[in-house]
């Protein structure tokens, strides 16, 4: 089969498109599944440049986001069938390992998959919008659904809003009727987010975003619970981790599922108990996150905004994108 394969940790010149890997093995349990699309993460860049002390058993396909149709079915598969349209969870939580980094993922023509981790697609949702959900909105929806309990009350601000986990945020919390400031760093970025529903932007690049926040939302008691926001996403950690506890207002949650610029901050315990402050840790998805994500598309209520399509042999180019901070939502793969 045709796939983008990692024989060796490095840069983008270590991804290697090939047209004669071998196809995958289909067992008693599993299905092969047929890629119509896969999408990148950041963490296909973890997996690619190498994480200090972790090690990956090599080669590798990258590719954690994968929705296909079945084309072969194991002796001990029940309840799916040949054509059906099936999104891979990324999590084998029956023998462990994860799709992309330990078993081979979705820069493929073909994947295999044991059946526990299949998904149904429902009608009238595109390959595209469905592989576009696990990794980074399911993290999302997870964040601020499931732990952060966002509601039409709210008024939510989301650093690092352009990228996958950001846009996901942005859109959930608009699903759920919050109001929401979303923080990007160039005006294309900017408009992309007040297209997908961002009630307000601010180019952090350019301004504080700790003072624009309070320009929208001054109220000068902040101690009597107003003022600010009601939540802050920060998955990037670093500088921003202490900026975000100056946005809430008291009795606030600060939600994180992540540290993609520093995961050992400096922080100030003194914002925590003065206002109250609910600091709320949130870790990948479950599987009713991911069936959730796919009502909301069946339903109209959200769509993925999407960077691509692109073919199989400009798989390296379209992770750059991610690399160098260039994309808007989620970028597509279509072995």
């Amino acid at each position: 089969m045709k796939a983008v394969v990692l024989y060796e940790h490095g840069q983008m010149d270590k991804l290697i498109y090939e047209e004669n890997f071998a196809d995958p093995v289909c067992g008693p349990g599993d299905v092969i599944v047929g890629v119509k699309a896969t999408s990148l993460n950041y963490h296909d860049l973890f997996t690619r440049n190498g994480m200090p002390g972790i090690t990956l058993k090599l080669p590798i396909i990258c590719g954690l986001d994968v929705a296909g149709e079945i084309i072969e079915a194991g002796a001990e598969v029940k309840g799916w069938s040949i054509g059906d349209a099936v999104l891979i969870d990324p999590r084998n939580r029956v023998e462990g390992g994860l799709v992309g980094e330990t078993i081979h993922g979705g820069l493929a023509e073909y994947c295999r998959a044991p059946q526990h981790q299949l998904v149904k697609i429902p009608d009238g949702v595109s390959f595209e919008q469905a592989a576009s959900l696990p990794v980074a909105y399911g993290t999302a929806h997870r964040m601020m659904v499931t732990r952060g309990q966002v509601d039409a009350d709210d008024k939510v601000l989301v650093l690092g809003a352009s990228g996958g986990v950001g846009t996901g945020a942005v859109l959930i919390a608009k699903i759920f009727g919050a109001e929401v400031v979303a923080c990007g760093s160039t005006e294309a970025k900017l408009d992309a987010l007040t297209k997908i529903g961002a009630d307000h932007v601010i180019n952090y690049k350019e301004t504080d975003f700790v003072k624009e926040i309070w320009n929208l939302y001054d109220k000068p008691h902040r101690r009597e619970y107003a003022g600010g926001v009601t939540v802050v996403v920060n998955f990037t950690g670093g500088e921003t981790w202490v900026q975000s506890m100056r946005c809430l207002r008291r009795g606030g949650r600060l939600l994180t599922c992540g540290a993609t610029e520093s995961y050992n901050p400096p922080t100030d315990l003194r914002y925590v108990w003065s206002f109250e402050f609910d600091i709320r840790g949130s870790n990948s998805w479950e599987r009713e996150d991911l069936t959730a994500l796919l009502d909301y598309l069946s339903e109209g209520r959200m769509e993925v905004p999407i960077a691509g399509p692109f073919p199989l042999s400009r798989a390296a180019e379209a992770l750059r994108l991610i690399e160098d901070r260039e994309v808007i939502g989620k970028v597509i793969v279509t072995p």
